[in-house]
């Protein structure tokens, strides 16, 4: 794997989130800073969540992936592929 690729895959546990989250990011050349005023989260907040904080608010999580453009995925353990969930119309958080 080169340097500067990221490794996207399973997660589990909020260090494996933070560090991903973190490569992402950088891989990006975005700053907190940046991640900050686009997502209206502090910049302390994203970093302890990048840390892998635990009690991080599940809502401002959310709302720092979508701000990165990533996504959370559920499925079972070991499938190897899902099935997107319908978006409700009027759905705002696209």
């Amino acid at each position: 794997m080169a340097h500067d690729q990221v490794q996207y895959g399973v997660i589990r546990s909020a260090e494996d989130l933070g560090k991903l989250v973190r490569a992402h990011r950088k891989q990006r050349k975005l700053t907190l800073e940046t991640i900050s005023g686009l997502g209206n989260l502090s910049t302390r907040f994203l970093s302890e969540f990048e840390r892998g904080k635990e009690t991080a608010e599940l809502g401002k999580v959310l709302k720092a992936l979508r701000t990165l453009g990533l996504e959370v995925v559920i499925q079972p353990r070991g499938q190897t592929s899902f099935k997107p969930v319908p978006k409700p119309e009027g759905d705002s958080h696209a």
